[in-house]
Formats: structure tokens, C-alpha cells, sequence
């Protein structure tokens, strides 16, 4: 039931942040047009997708909490939290799309592919991190765990930019593929850099220095567990590039053609043969659909499913026995109900 009633909250909570942030904040008329241009962004980038991130936290504080010190008053503030994590992710992907040339996002139209936008986009990327701080400091600037929440803000976003960065010189320049630059170590250094940080460890730890839990001890025993459970993530995401249903996904995967990292390219590398190596490296990172659907066919010869199933399952008993290990003092439930929600998934 709480969930339920943590989604309905956390909706409405977006529309009056909206009100607050392109209305209440509009003190000089000469700025409407901007103001108008901010809600724009806020409503068509931060609100489509499935807001685990930002549920997380009020779903973590609600475990880290006795109902008795949850009040509204907190409740709120974990809502408005929720949501800078919204936009932090919602201004991450804006970036990625213009990086990757991306057509669709989230079953829509990518913001800068809309007509008029265009480059411009980078400034609304300015302007939405920007806001993030603004309501930061707004709603929780009296609270003793105000400092520990912008430093992890910062944080998360300097890690995530960093495994953007090792993503993009990873995917070396169109017409020079070089599959010798792909390895399972690099993959799993921007996999933890680039999504583990911000989508798994940002809202849990967020909610603990929400919840008075400054313990540097206490966050490294969650991020042990929250960072395997966002490579998993990750991996499960590669996956459903390939094989996930656009329909129910929202996205058409471009992993092959923008010649990615992927978990799928990496473990292919490790069991394939010379010959289809070759055949591989004549195919992998180009645009055509010949060539796509020839690395497809490689992958299904070598049994990319089965293997990524197979994955999976030594993945969930894995992260079974890091929570036995690292969770002693923290609820356990903070972590199994993350993985309720990822695992199996198919968008």
C-alpha cells in the first residue's frame, strides 16, 4: 500500500515543485520567456520515466526510519530529494543524447531532436542542474544533513561524468573500430562510474544522511552492495538494447551501431572464434542494417541469451550474500526491494 501512496505523493509533489520553481521564483517580468523555457524542460525531461531513483529515497527512508520521526515535514523533503535525483538523471540523459545522436528517449521524441531546439539544449542542461541546487538549498539549508547532501550531489555527478567520459573514449571515432579497446575491466569501470554511482548508491545514501546515518563505514558497506546491483543494472540494460521489445522499453536500441561498450560485445569477445572475430570487427559500429543484423546473428550463434540468463541468476545469488555480509546494521529491506524492481525486468 505504501508504495502506491509514495507514487501518488511523489507525482503530485512534481507539480507543485513545478509551480514553485517556473512561478513562485518569476520575481522579474522580464524573464518570463526563460522561466516559460525552464518549465518546458522540467515537464518534458524529468517526468517520463519509471522514477525508481527518485522513489528510492523516500522507499529508503521509510525502512531507515521509525514511522514515529517520519514526519511530514521530513516526508516532504524526501520528496523534493527525490526529485533533484529525477532531474540530475533528467539532464545526465539530455547530455548522452546529443553525445550518442539518439532519436528517441523514454517513447518521445529526444529533447534537442524537437523542433527549435537543437543545441540549445545545452544551456536548458545548464539550466536544469542548476535548479537542483536551488531547490537544495531552499528546503533543506536548515538541516543538519544539508552539507552531506550537496557534497554527495557533487560527488555523484563529478563520478558520473567521469564514466561518461570513459564510455565516450571508449567508443572510438566513426569508421575506426577497434575492438581491442573493449575489455570486461573497462566495461566494468564505467558501468560502476557512468550508472552504478548515481541510479543505486545517490538515493539509498541520500536517504541514510537524510535519515542521520553519516557513518562513513555505514555508506561504504552500502555502496558495496548498491554498486553490484547497479552493474547488474547496467548489464541487464545492454541486454534489453538488443533483445527488449521498443514498445515496451520506449527506446530503439543503438548499442551496435554507436559501436558501445556493451556487456553483450565484451562477453561475445571472450568465447567467440578468430573467424568470428573478423567477422565481427567488419560489422560492429557500422550504421547499415545489414551489418547490425549480421552482429545479431553472431550474437544469437554464440548463445548471448542463455549466457546472460545464466548471469543473471549467479547475479541475484550473489548480491543475496553481499546483503548477509554488508547489511548487519542497516534494514535489510532497503536492498532487497531495490532488487525486487530490477530484476527480471523487462524495460
Amino acid at each position: 500500500m505504501a508504495l502506491q501512496s509514495d507514487q501518488h505523493l511523489f507525482e503530485a509533489k512534481f507539480d507543485e515543485l513545478l509551480t514553485e520553481m517556473t512561478e513562485r521564483d518569476l520575481t522579474d517580468p522580464d524573464l518570463v520567456d526563460a522561466y516559460k523555457r525552464l518549465r518546458e524542460i522540467l515537464v518534458y525531461n524529468v517526468t517520463g520515466g519509471k522514477k525508481n531513483r527518485g522513489l528510492s529515497v523516500i522507499g529508503s527512508l521509510r525502512e531507515l526510519l521509525p514511522p514515529s520521526q517520519l514526519t511530514q515535514d521530513t516526508l516532504q523533503r524526501a520528496l523534493m530529494v527525490g526529485w533533484c535525483i529525477e532531474m540530475v538523471q533528467g539532464f545526465f540523459l539530455m547530455g548522452d543524447d546529443i553525445m550518442d545522436g539518439s532519436v528517441t528517449r523514454r517513447g518521445q521524441l529526444c529533447w534537442y531532436k524537437k523542433d527549435g531546439i537543437g543545441l540549445d539544449a545545452i544551456n536548458d542542461i545548464f539550466l536544469l542542474e542548476a535548479s537542483v541546487y536551488r531547490l537544495l538549498r531552499r528546503h533543506c539549508r536548515t538541516q543538519p544533513y544539508y552539507v552531506h547532501l550537496l557534497e554527495l550531489f557533487n560527488e555523484i555527478t563529478f563520478l558520473s561524468e567521469l564514466g561518461q567520459a570513459l564510455d565516450l573514449m571508449t567508443a572510438a571515432p566513426l569508421g575506426q573500430i577497434d575492438l581491442s579497446l573493449f575489455s570486461m575491466q573497462k566495461y566494468k569501470a564505467i558501468v560502476k562510474y557512468k550508472t552504478a554511482f548515481y541510479s543505486f548508491y545517490f538515493p539509498v545514501a541520500a536517504a541514510m544522511y537524510m535519515a542521520g546515518i553519516y557513518s562513513e563505514e555505514e555508506h561504504n558497506n552500502a555502496k558495496q552492495i548498491l554498486l553490484d546491483m547497479g552493474e547488474f543494472f547496467q548489464i541487464q540494460d545492454d541486454y534489453l538494447d538488443c533483445y527488449g521489445d521498443p514498445v515496451v522499453t520506449g527506446k530503439i536500441g543503438t548499442d551496435i551501431q554507436d559501436n558501445k561498450c556493451s556487456w553483450l560485445v565484451v562477453k561475445a569477445l571472450e568465447v567467440m572464434s578468430m573467424k568470428q572475430r573478423t567477422e565481427l570487427e567488419a560489422c560492429y559500429g557500422r550504421k547499415d542494417e545489414a551489418s547490425v543484423a549480421k552482429v545479431k546473428e553472431l550474437y544469437n550463434i554464440l548463445q548471448m541469451p542463455t549466457l546472460y540468463h545464466t548471469y543473471e541468476e549467479e547475479s541475484y545469488q550473489r548480491l543475496q550474500k553481499l546483503i548477509a555480509q554488508h547489511a548487519q546494521n542497516l534494514p535489510h529491506s532497503v536492498f532487497l526491494n531495490f532488487a525486487k524492481k530490477i530484476y527480471k525486468r523487462n524495460k
